[in-house]
């Protein structure tokens, strides 16, 4: 038998604030209010620069929705433009935006605007260029949905609410968590289970003997960690023995590792599905659920148990 706890907060849900907004169609009434543009390249005549040394201004998406616009105007004779958007989790370290790279513009395209959607998961994006043979009119911007703000803090917590709801329904760790899980003993197998998978890697392995005095096992040399499977294992390697000791009297075996999905788009669609129509249901009752409501819960509560019951993890 085991425990475990979760030891950090999740920093990254499944769902954004955005997806949630759309779902629930919450908007503020007007496009004007509802869209906000930003420059990430003024529009200038930009001169010759190698190697995208063009860098345009950072915007943060986080939690909006993001359209990035290269607009241009009339290359030099025989110039061309290069741009490409990037994307980062601190305004500090950038990384190429997968499907970011704009065409290349030359004098046969110019005078014309290419668009296309951010659908990562940074919270920062800026775009960066390189102008080459001559001067290139051209801008780059970034338009982002805002829509209803008032009750964003809510709508947050019934993210992180529903998560929590449908990890508890499956035992899978739908976000990246790090988790110790404890044991009182080594079992007589080869092998033990992580709780909560995916396992994304494992930190360590750490037992106590009754002295209090800790010992860490060599990862590949004590223990294999089986990361492939849909449930995470701990396995002996050929010819290795599990460790004796008289072990401490409150969880002597302690495993810290991390769980969870890599990225958003790798969780079944049916979870995120449960998770709005739960965010939806919540949104909509706000307060204990009346007589008049029960049904409606119940058909909720079924929906959610339907989605989620191919994900359900069956212990071995």
């Amino acid at each position: 038998m085991y425990d475990y706890r979760v030891t950090t907060a999740v920093t990254t849900e499944p769902l954004s604030l955005a997806e949630v907004k759309e779902h629930l169609r919450l908007t503020s009434g007007t496009l004007a209010d509802d869209t906000t543009t930003y420059q990430t390249i003024t529009p200038a005549d930009q001169d010759v620069v190698a190697s995208y040394g063009l860098v345009g201004s950072s915007v943060d998406v986080l939690g909006v929705k993001a359209i990035v616009n290269l607009n241009s105007g009339t290359n030099g004779s025989g110039a061309s433009v290069t741009a490409k958007i990037q994307e980062s989790d601190d305004d500090v370290t950038y990384q190429d935006f997968t499907g970011g790279a704009f065409t290349v513009v030359t004098e046969t395209n110019d005078n014309a605007i290419q668009e296309i959607e951010y659908t990562g998961y940074k919270q920062y994006i800026r775009v960066i260029a390189t102008v080459a043979v001559d001067t290139c009119n051209f801008s780059a911007d970034v338009v982002t949905t805002v829509g209803e703000v008032a009750e964003d803090d809510l709508l947050t917590a019934l993210i992180t609410v529903a998560r929590e709801y449908c990890e508890n329904i499956t035992s899978r760790a739908l976000a990246t968590q790090t988790i110790v899980q404890y044991m009182d003993s080594f079992p007589c197998e080869n092998d033990y289970e992580l709780a909560r998978p995916p396992a994304q890697s494992v930190t360590s392995v750490i037992y106590t003997d009754s002295d209090g005095d800790e010992t860490t096992l060599t990862a590949n040399t004590d223990y294999i960690v089986d990361d492939t499977s849909n449930i995470g294992k701990i396995v002996l390697p050929y010819s290795k023995t599990w460790p004796t000791f008289t072990p401490y009297p409150v969880n002597p075996i302690k495993t810290t590792y991390i769980a969870g999905y890599y990225s958003s788009d790798m969780i079944p669609k049916s979870i995120k599905q449960a998770m709005l129509l739960i965010i939806g249901h919540y949104y909509e009752n706000r307060e204990a659920v009346m007589t008049g409501a029960i049904n409606m819960t119940k058909k909720v509560e079924y929906a959610v148990d339907s989605l989620l019951a191919l994900y359900k993890v069956r212990w071995l």
